[in-house]
This record gives C-alpha cells, structure tokens and sequence, in this order.
C-alpha cells in the first residue's frame, strides 16, 4: 500500500470562519474594479491593490491561460406526465442526445420516467446514479439546435450562495465565452474586461485558451472526513496542439505560465505527460489536487476565494505550499472585508 493510502488528511484542516454579509451577492461593476490580494511565495508576503492592478504583475513573455467555457442556461423546469414539477440541472453532455443531469426531487424519478419542458422538447430518465445525479435523453423539434431550445425554456444556475436575482446574465460569463457546455461559470475570468485583455497583449504576455467545462459537482462539498476518500467529479477538458506547443515552448525558455483559475489549473495539469511536456488532449478529468503537489505546468495562479472544505481551497493551498500561510492570508481577507465566492474578490499567487 502506497504512503498516502495510508496518510489521514482532514476535512476540517481547510476550515476559516466567513460572515455571511462578506458572499459577494452580485458583481462589482466595472468587473476589473474588485479587489486583489496578491501573495509572493518566494518573499511570504502580501499587498492589497485592485484587479486592473493585475497588468503590474504580469511581464512581457508570460504566457496567460484562459478557460474559454460558456455557461449554458441549464437550470431546466419541467413536468412528469403526472403533472408533479421537476428541476432538472444540465452537469454533463455525453453526446448529442445524452446528459448527465442533477434532478430534484430525484426521489419521484425512475429509469423510463419522461419529463416534458414544453411542447417542443422532452427528456426521458435512461439511468440513476448517486447524490441526486441521474441521466437522460433529450427528444427535441429538429429545427432548432439543442442550444437554441435552452435558451427558451432554460436559466443559469447561479451557485446555491447566491440568493439575488443576477440583472444582467452576461455577468455570469466572462469577456471571452465561447465554447457553450459549463453549467457554472470560471469565477477568476469573471475579473477581465476586454480593454484589460488588450493592454495585456500590449505588454508583451501572450494569451492562451483552454476549455474545460464546468459542472455542479465543483459545488458538492466533500463530506467525508479523510478527504483523501473524496470521489472527485469528472469534467471534460481540451488542449489544442497549438496551445501546447506555446506552453512548452514558454516552460523550456524559463517564461512563466499563469493560470486563470483553478479550471485552467487543472487542464493544465491534467495535461502532461510523463515527460512534463503539455500535450493536445481531449477527455474527461477528474484530477483532484491538495496538499502536497508537485505542480508541473503551472507557475502562478489568479483565483477566487473559495468556500470553506471544498476541493478548491484545497487546490489553492497546494499551490501556496503551506496550508497555515492559506488560511493566515484568508483570515486576512475576512477581516479586510473582501468579498467572497463567485462574484467575490480575487488572489494573485506568484
């Protein structure tokens, strides 16, 4: 049996205390105005500046990588033929037809269950699965697209955090959305404004997109105690030979690469082969990263705060390297009343 099959790590390590009133309920307006806490690994200190400030930290030469993922309207609401109501929330497209899907009350559903939106679409339950999880194929009119019917009969699903009605959806995205298939957005993208990403092509960093698409499960708490018993969720992710190579080139030539969130992070790092070369890929991942992890890929991280216990804090804190100094620089933000989660403020972590 391997060490760390044997190691223990709490749940509860990755405990902080946040008041309620600091869960940033809707954006900040313009986006690149939020708040940034930027943290040296090398020197172990910290300064508070703004997002905009972000282009003072970035160099000609570093290689900035950004989740190009578009948030579908997939909180869904339907009717058995029974006339009982069904939510049913879009986690995970297997093909053209089939989803993998969170349902509620998924206690009333069964396999061959069929579940009508409205006169033009329907799904129908082929599968069950655990925590509310089922799958289903959808039956559609034709003469639409799958996309064009969510847009008449589907929202977006803001994280359970968020308790006010978002005024504009287009806050949900980021500047640079394109690729439809996440059912919850790449909060540490929400920061850039178009104008930002040009000045920063202008100094010099060259900009690089990967996809991963984001589901619900980045919301599922990790509920078992020894965290190393978590069953992490599967996401699919992308890599263009294209990106790879500039990626590569940047890493042998001592550039930096730096990840725009914890989804760039984890493309990236699923993305290596046993050489440490990034190579094109096209899969699902499931790749859970905590304290300790050799990074390979990634040299510094911009990122949201995250909730307390959930994988990303634990993410974060393997990329600083130290679990105290991560819940010293949250406790920090607590006090210096930043905001938190999806909509919140922002770490640059160099």
């Amino acid at each position: 049996m391997q060490e760390e099959a044997r190691r223990e790590v709490l749940r509860s390590t990755y405990f902080y205390e946040l008041p309620e009133e600091q869960i940033a309920q809707v954006p900040i307006e313009p986006r690149d105005h939020s708040r940034l806490l930027v943290y040296n690994r090398k020197t172990k200190s910290h300064s508070d500046v703004h997002f905009y400030n972000i282009i003072d930290e970035l160099k000609k030469g570093d290689v900035l990588v950004i989740n190009n993922t578009k948030v579908l309207p997939a909180r869904l609401y339907g009717f058995k033929e029974t006339g009982a109501k069904i939510e049913i929330l879009l986690q995970k497209r297997i093909d053209l037809l089939n989803w993998e899907v969170i349902a509620k009350p998924c206690k009333r559903l069964s396999v061959g269950t069929k579940i009508v939106f409205n006169k033009d679409i329907s799904c129908t339950i082929t599968k069950m699965g655990t925590y509310g999880v089922c799958y289903v194929k959808f039956e559609y009119d034709l003469s639409k697209t799958f996309e064009e019917h969510l847009m008449d009969i589907g929202t977006v699903p803001l994280p359970p955090y968020i308790k006010e009605k978002l005024a504009d959806p287009d806050r949900y995205q980021t500047v640079y959305a394109k690729e439809n298939g996440s059912s919850a957005a790449p909060t540490a993208g929400l920061h850039f404004t178009k104008q930002l990403l040009e000045d920063i092509k202008a100094k010099g960093v060259e900009v690089c997109e990967v996809l991963l698409h984001v589901g619900l499960g980045t919301f599922r708490p990790v509920k078992e105690d020894n965290i190393l018993h978590h069953e992490m969720h599967s996401e699919h992710i992308e890599v263009t030979k294209e990106v790879a190579d500039k990626i590569n080139k940047a890493k042998s030539e001592g550039r930096r690469v730096i990840a725009v969130g914890t989804t760039s992070v984890r493309t990236l790092e699923s993305a290596v082969n046993e050489k440490g070369e990034v190579i094109p890929i096209k899969t699902d991942t499931s790749i859970f990263i905590y304290p300790p992890y050799k990074f390979k890929v990634v040299d510094a991280l911009i990122t949201n705060f995250h909730l307390p216990e959930s994988t990303l804090i634990m993410l974060v804190a393997a990329f600083i390297g130290d679990i105290d100094i991560t819940l010293d620089l949250y406790k920090h933000a607590v006090d210096d009343k930043y905001r938190f989660f999806s909509f919140g403020d922002a770490m640059f972590i160099k």
